[in-house]
């Protein structure tokens, strides 16, 4: 049975997720590089072609958590999984089973919509965060390497093709 307190977040949550988009980049000492603004999540999650999805966790009608996903593709197993791009729990509300409950609720989306798996980053030093989904059977993917082109880089990658 789902939890009632995880629900697919709505247009009238987009602010209040953005609010702890910006908490969780400055728990993760990443503030600085944080530049969401409303219109963004607006538009990812409710444009014409969402490729963005989210569910908030609330708490006495406050939304107090976030998940928020998007759609992957596994080659080797041929179908469809869920990245989370970020899960967020208000740290006075851990430890009350939403993130759990947020999780769950991704991983029976995967269930019914037939997806193979669901995956997520997690920074080496969050040690709670990794004991919390070691708890509920994460596997970490120690043997793969993450790579990212961004800013100039990916500009000057851009470019590239057409000099």
């Amino acid at each position: 049975m789902a939890d009632p307190r995880v629900r697919p977040v709505r247009e009238s949550d987009v602010e209040r997720v953005v609010e702890l988009v910006y908490d969780l980049a400055e728990y993760e000492r990443a503030r600085h590089e944080c530049h969401l603004t409303p219109d963004q999540l607006r538009a990812a999650l409710f444009g014409e072609r969402p490729a963005l999805f989210g569910h908030v966790a609330e708490v006495d009608g406050e939304v107090v958590g976030f998940a928020l996903w998007f759609l992957n593709f596994s080659t080797w197993r041929g179908t469809h999984g869920i990245y989370l791009e970020d899960l967020y729990v208000r740290p006075d509300q851990r430890g009350s089973g939403l993130g759990r409950a947020l999780l769950t609720e991704l991983a029976e989306e995967c269930v019914r919509r037939g997806y193979s798996r669901l995956e997520w980053w997690v920074l080496d030093w969050n040690t709670p965060a990794i004991n919390f989904y070691k708890s509920l059977g994460a596997v970490p993917m120690d043997e793969w390497t993450v790579y990212r082109v961004t800013d100039d880089a990916l500009a000057a990658l851009g470019a590239a093709g057409r000099a």
